[in-house]
């Protein structure tokens, strides 16, 4: 972080202060409070510190030395820095390389738990689809501020399908692609490299994306056609929002507007078939009910009317 120690400021913690060497030193070990939990040690009864907890999870799971560990602008100092401090002093070499990344905001305003101005995601993917939130928080450079707003977050999400959509049309012409690293667009991996700059990099993908609808709308060979294709989905593979991935079955475009299709033509269904049991036409609504049976589909009668699923 930079901080001298001759800048520090005591805590302020009167208390604490009066059993420690230094005022400025950090607790590796508290004692224990009444109502806290607590493990016994040649000590006396206490719990670990804030920065000991983070270091001792990393080298639980990661080991000694790992190559990247994250956080929060905010974190660097003191947090970060005495993690580093405590495990170096115990023999390890901990992480190469850090990464600190700035806020989503709203309102100019931190988003946290403790302002109550936090977003749930589950929310927000009820907005958009999850692959188009994705797409929309990393848009921004990791060390920038990105404000959240509606607007924004669907002009993202337009914005994105518009790259979707060239990636499905050149599909349906030209089939899979393999995805290997030396289709990495030179330009993309320079800004990648750059500290992460992923600004500069979605500018590349918009430009080999515009060169894409081109080569489709005038035909072109299929040989052009499968490069430019491959050379789009590794870059977004590189980002993990490639949409023809598997981790994005569920998701796609085309997933949501056949449900929603499937949907309208089964709600129709269930209305002639409520129209058959309320004129007691009993066979006539069993005789809908098996033939969307037959086909896959399930109903259910509730109190709140009928539901349907996809058998399993």
């Amino acid at each position: 972080s930079g901080q001298k120690i001759d800048d520090l400021l005591p805590a302020g913690d009167s208390e604490g202060e009066s059993r420690k060497k230094d005022s400025r030193d950090f607790a590796l070990w508290k004692s224990v409070k009444p109502g806290e939990p607590s493990w016994p040690t040649p000590w006396g009864n206490g719990r670990p510190g804030w920065h000991i907890e983070c270091s001792a999870m990393a080298q639980a799971y990661l080991g000694d030395a790992f190559d990247i560990h994250g956080g929060g602008l905010d974190l660097v100092f003191p947090h970060h820095e005495n993690e580093v401090a405590q495990s170096k002093a115990a023999g390890q070499d901990f992480a190469n390389f850090w990464l600190h990344n700035a806020w989503v905001t709203t309102a100019g305003e931190k988003m946290s738990k403790s302002l109550g101005n936090s977003l749930v995601v589950t929310e927000v993917a009820k907005r958009v689809r999850p692959i188009e939130l994705r797409w929309y928080l990393a848009s921004a450079h990791y060390r920038s501020n990105l404000e959240f707003s509606d607007s924004a977050l669907q002009e993202s999400a337009v914005a994105f399908q518009r790259i979707e959509n060239f990636v499905e049309r050149a599909a349906a012409v030209v089939g899979d692609v393999e995805l290997t690293s030396s289709a990495i667009n030179s330009d993309f991996a320079t800004a990648m490299n750059e500290d992460l700059n992923v600004p500069a990099a979605l500018a590349v993908l918009h430009e080999v994306v515009g060169e894409g609808n081109t080569l489709l709308a005038k035909k072109a060979d299929a040989a052009a056609l499968i490069g430019c294709l491959t050379s789009v989905r590794q870059m977004l593979d590189v980002l993990g929002v490639d949409p023809l991935s598997p981790t994005w079955a569920d998701d796609s475009k085309n997933a949501q507007q056949l449900e929603s299709a499937l949907d309208y033509f089964v709600q129709q269904s269930i209305a002639v078939r409520n129209a058959a049991k309320e004129n007691k036409n009993f066979d006539a609504a069993d005789a809908i009910r098996d033939s969307l049976r037959n086909a896959g589909i399930a109903l259910e009668d509730t109190s709140d009317g009928v539901r349907w699923n996809l058998e399993k």
